[in-house]
């Protein structure tokens, strides 16, 4: 991680937004992370909040690189995902921001069996498809970049937690997608670092990719957790791949 290029506004300082933040400033970049309140506990942290249409705001960071760390599936985007996208955009237009990466989904990608990249087709036949592609579309027409993330874990939230016990409509043979979240805060930085020359969309995905009933009997196992129930029955694979972002010289150092 160079520090060439060290201003860096964080849409959305939550449970990876916040990470971000934190990464970036060790590394002596000035950070501004956003809250949806004006009451901080850190000292990177400023409001960001539409209401009633209207924006109020403390982000004041010229020249910097915005990332949108807001989930695609929170409470809070929901709401006003859109809105507040494009409230963002346009601030960041107006801070002479140097460009835009949006943090979005591998849920974009057809829930069909198949092996996607980022030149696969999108269907966009459910509507959570056509959110991600919507917001994805709202950054390209700025000029910005797309990570499509994969299941996220690291700190407090890890897999054999949060599927105890849980009956999940998938089968037990389909193959996991996930990564880890200090590989995503390092894709951020090896894309920012080769904002001129990298593609315009990247899949943030770890190339292991084992059967869900394997991957989850370890996790409940290493966390005392019961085993989740299985209810799809589909036996072919729906895998997508990470690895076009490695011709940036990042590489995947976080197992799942």
């Amino acid at each position: 991680m160079t520090n060439k290029s060290n201003k860096l506004v964080v849409l959305g300082a939550g449970w990876l937004g916040h990470a971000l933040c934190v990464s970036a400033q060790k590394a002596d970049w000035q950070v501004q992370g956003t809250h949806r309140t004006d009451i901080h506990e850190f000292d990177f942290e400023r409001q960001f909040t539409l209401e009633d249409g209207q924006l109020r705001h403390q982000v004041d960071l010229q020249d910097a690189y915005w990332v949108c760390a807001i989930p695609p599936r929170s409470r809070h985007s929901e709401s006003n995902y859109p809105e507040t996208l494009t409230a963002a955009l346009k601030l960041s237009k107006e801070l002479n921001a140097k460009g835009f990466l949006l943090c979005s989904s591998t849920g974009v990608y057809d829930q069909e069996p198949g092996v996607y990249s980022e030149s696969s087709d999108i269907s966009c036949t459910n509507e959570r498809q056509i959110k991600l592609y919507e917001a994805e579309e709202q950054v390209l027409e700025q000029d910005g970049k797309i990570l499509r993330l994969a299941g996220l874990l690291g700190p407090n939230r890890e897999p054999g937690r949060f599927v105890a016990g849980k009956e999940l409509n998938t089968s037990s043979e389909q193959v996991v997608n996930m990564v880890h979240q200090q590989d995503v805060i390092n894709a951020i930085f090896a894309v920012i670092e080769h904002w001129q020359v990298g593609q315009n969309i990247y899949n943030v995905v770890n190339p292991a990719h084992p059967k869900k009933a394997e991957y989850y009997a370890m996790k409940c196992q290493q966390h005392g957790g019961e085993m989740p129930t299985f209810t799809g029955t589909d036996s072919a694979e729906r895998k997508i791949l990470g690895s076009a972002i490695e011709a940036l010289g990042f590489s995947y150092q976080h197992g799942i």
